[in-house]
């Protein structure tokens, strides 16, 4: 078995845990990989490039961030994922830093994957299509300034939903815990297939979040009266400014994230965990 540990050494533990899992492996008989911008013994060292072709599975400690950015590149080439959780809220990491010992079920294959679902965002301008990219979090329409309303257009199908707001979510159940849930959204079972419709601070009374099947084509237009630059953001970070006739296209993506699960700890029983952890931590101030 060849195993890749992707680190966010930026996050408190990171290093440290790099090296003692870099001994557990090593103690398993593991072929273990890690990039080669970063120096420990227990690893063999590639581009990182090279470790989602070269790997079985991907093991990633930081925040969900972290686990985002590399399970959209490990999804392109069909590899389950890991996470260490080394940030806050940890919705998508498996397992803490002190629970790394149990990595060792990889190993015997004691071990379930989770499947979820990828939103691909295409934008077409003139026909033509200039970007395209994918999602496991949400899409993003907003505003470049704070409190400026703009018009947005979302079709479903045939059909076409307007709003006047400072921005849109279009969110995954995966992304459903995440800005859609700030903005009012609701919680959606992370295994569904479907696209959560969030509008931001809308300036319209009956504007409400929408759950629309995955199935289904997804097409955002927006564009200010004021002349407010408009951006799109990916699972957080901008990507592009949309004009007017800027189209953003959303359909399911053919690639799923496959996240592994060493515990029988449900969706709900970490979402529960995590609640649980936020009210405790307000209840200190």
């Amino acid at each position: 078995m060849v195993v890749s540990v992707l680190p966010n050494l930026d996050k408190y533990g990171s290093s440290e845990m790099v090296d003692k899992l870099g001994a557990l492996l090593k103690e398993l008989g593991v072929e273990a990989y890690i990039s080669d911008n970063v120096c420990c013994s227990y690893y063999k060292n590639a581009p990182e490039d090279e470790l989602f072709k070269i790997s079985d599975i991907i093991i990633t400690i930081g925040g969900d961030g972290t686990i985002i950015r590399f399970s959209k590149r490990a999804a392109a080439y069909n590899k389950p994922i890991l996470g260490i959780n080394a940030g806050r809220m940890g919705y998508l990491a498996n397992i803490e830093q002190k629970d790394y010992q149990s990595i060792k079920r990889i190993i015997s294959g004691d071990y379930t994957v989770e499947e979820r679902m990828l939103l691909k965002v295409t934008l077409i301008e003139n026909g033509k299509t200039i970007g395209e990219y994918e999602a496991l979090n949400d899409a993003v329409v907003s505003s470049g300034y704070i409190s400026r309303i703009i018009d947005i257009s979302a079709g479903i199908d045939n059909d076409i939903l307007r709003y006047r707001a400072d921005g849109l979510i279009a969110s995954t159940p995966t992304g459903s815990t995440a800005y859609s849930l700030s903005a009012g959204g609701p919680i959606i079972d992370p295994v569904m297939s479907a696209v959560c419709i969030t509008p931001i601070c809308s300036h319209m009374l009956f504007a409400k979040p929408m759950i629309v099947s995955g199935d289904k084509t997804i097409t955002i237009k927006a564009f200010s009266k004021k002349r407010s630059e408009i951006y799109l953001s990916i699972d957080g970070r901008k990507v592009a400014n949309i004009k007017p006739y800027t189209e953003i296209r959303l359909t399911k993506s053919e690639n799923n994230v496959k996240l592994i699960r060493l515990d029988n700890k449900s969706f709900f029983k970490t979402l529960s965990a995590k609640f649980s952890d936020i009210r405790g931590v307000n209840s200190e101030k």
